[in-house]
């Protein structure tokens, strides 16, 4: 772990007590990501792995990290060749593609911003994106939609494809980088230099960037090593598209800079099946997933023996309910640790090595934040009392944090008289755990009643009629707001009066009676965002 300990100033600790008062990153003046990792990494133990890439037609690749050294290195040269200069920004419809790592790597070396969007998106949101961040190149995945998608927008921006096959027209980056010289610029950027713009989900609107500086790959140490556990020379799996935040949290920096191999699964789709057998093939040593796929893979049948290699299991992205937290206790032994966080920064709370897991429980405080929960009025909440999970920042800078939000032109300050506000709700327990409530736009007002959506959600995805569900408020002349809740059925399950009744009685058991849903509403699915979360807003507005 010789390359961790450069930038920590201790990295075991005894108890979370020790942890939280003696966690100390060690931040070097003039940190770089593709040197001070990976470059660092392949001068150490040239042969260490750094990713094993496969996909769903039996394709596979191991790289080194002396191969994601050159590579980059080669890929650097090829992009200045392209016109991309420090300081350009460059967004990226790459899918979990192995090209990814090599360009992002090669981004980060020239002091390019690096803008990863999903391939999903239509041309009317790429085009929103390359307006805001005020960019003009694009490294796209061969694949039809993302084509006909980014040749719409042709006049607009230059794009590069990667892939397995040319796109007529194109400069085609396989066929071209691997013949280019090292780059061997020197590194004439700063910390503060940004280094990775993530558009928020855009729930309520609109998306706005989050960008970040050079120094944010060092915050993902507390995501890597202490959330996700993983080990020097072992393989980690976080299933995620490289066009959200999730994939930096899991696929590339904390873990790198941990020793960690990446296991890069690229599936067109999810398939929980699918990824049952890679787990089983090329058996990962950590996983962090979101709570939807763990609940997937249980209904899919997962059995011990596609989990056996696994030594820590987390989840982020979405609260987990304690249901799937049992399940997959009974089934393994092992419980799923739960982190809690956003793009703007690496967890603020988590359910750590040295905690007992409370089922549904988001854990502790991470010590890279001075985390407490306020009510409406700025005070600390005592225990028990919900309030809002906020952030207090010295002098407006922390590590891993964003340094501001870009929209319309404007940076937009993300701190208020010194505070960051998440806008999520939750309350500490008498142990100092904290229990996640709901967003505050999606707390329920119900006679008099605070109701956060995630207790009932929860009750109802345990349901064997529920494939999955939202709970939201529905205006109500009497009680102001009632508890509605949007169910997408199973296979085999049909609408009716009995299974409403069934449903209601059901969360009634489970739960304290006032919080059952008093309308409930069946649809084929859920709007989501480009990340897969549900918009409530949506919902909300729809009837």
């Amino acid at each position: 772990m010789e390359l961790l300990n450069r930038f920590l100033k201790r990295s075991e600790f005894e108890s979370y007590e020790d942890f939280r008062e003696n966690f100390q990153l060690e931040v070097p003046e003039k940190f770089e990501f593709a040197r001070d990792v990976v470059d660092a990494w392949a001068a150490l133990e040239p042969d260490k792995r750094a990713l094993v890439y496969c996909d769903d037609n039996g394709f596979s690749r191991t790289f080194t990290f002396t191969d994601i050294s050159v590579l980059s290195k080669k890929a650097a040269t090829y992009f200045t060749e392209m016109g991309i200069r420090r300081g350009d920004r460059v967004l990226t419809l790459l899918r979990r593609r192995y090209e990814y790592w090599i360009i992002a790597v090669a981004l980060h070396r020239i002091g390019a911003v690096l803008i990863p969007a999903s391939i999903q998106l239509r041309a009317k949101d790429i085009d929103y994106r390359l307006s805001q961040a005020d960019a003009h190149y694009v490294i796209a995945v061969k694949d039809d939609f993302v084509c006909q998608q980014v040749a719409s927008l042709r006049t607009k921006c230059t794009a590069i494809f990667a892939g397995d096959e040319p796109v007529e027209g194109y400069p085609y980056f396989n066929a071209e980088y691997e013949n280019c010289d090292l780059y061997a610029e020197p590194d004439e950027g700063k910390n503060e230099d940004q280094m990775l713009l993530y558009f928020t989900s855009g729930t309520t609107g609109y998306p706005k960037m989050a960008v970040h500086n050079r120094t944010y790959p060092l915050g993902h140490i507390m995501t890597a090593k202490y959330m996700q556990c993983v080990q020097n020379n072992g393989l980690h799996l976080t299933q995620s598209d490289s066009g959200w935040a999730k994939f930096g949290w899991g696929n590339i920096y904390g873990q790198w800079i941990c020793g960690s191999a990446i296991l890069g699964y690229d599936p067109i789709r999810f398939d929980p099946e699918q990824l049952m057998e890679h787990m089983k093939e090329f058996k990962p040593t950590s996983l962090c997933i979101p709570p939807t796929m763990y609940r997937f893979l249980l209904k899919a049948g997962v059995r011990r023996e596609h989990l056996e290699s696994i030594r820590w299991f987390a989840t982020a992205g979405e609260p987990l309910s304690g249901e799937v937290n049992s399940a997959f206790y009974d089934l393994c032994g092992h419980y799923i640790h739960e982190g809690y966080g956003q793009s703007e920064g690496t967890p603020i709370t988590c359910s750590f090595q040295w905690l007992d897991i409370r089922p549904s429980s988001m854990g502790k405080p991470s010590p890279l934040y001075d985390v407490a929960l306020i009510d409406k009025d700025g005070n600390r909440c005592p225990a028990g009392d919900e309030g809002e999970v906020v952030m207090f920042v010295k002098d407006g800078k922390q590590v891993g944090l964003l340094d501001y939000y870009y929209q319309d032109g404007e940076k937009i300050n993300p701190i208020e008289d010194g505070i960051y506000h998440t806008g999520d709700i939750a309350y500490e327990d008498e142990d100092g755990y904290y229990w996640y409530v709901g967003r505050n736009d999606d707390m329920i007002k119900c006679s008099g009643y605070r109701i956060g959506p995630f207790e009932i959600e929860s009750i109802l995805n345990t349901h064997a009629a529920v494939k999955e569900c939202a709970i939201i408020g529905r205006p109500d002349e009497i009680r102001g707001q009632i508890v509605c809740a949007v169910v997408v059925l199973a296979p085999g399950f049909e609408a009716s009066d009995e299974l409403t009744k069934e449903l209601q009685a059901y969360v009634k058991k489970m739960t304290a009676p006032y919080k059952y849903p008093r309308k409930i509403e069946y649809v084929t699915e859920l709007p989501k965002t480009t990340s897969g979360k549900i918009t409530r807003n949506a919902l909300r507005s729809s009837k």
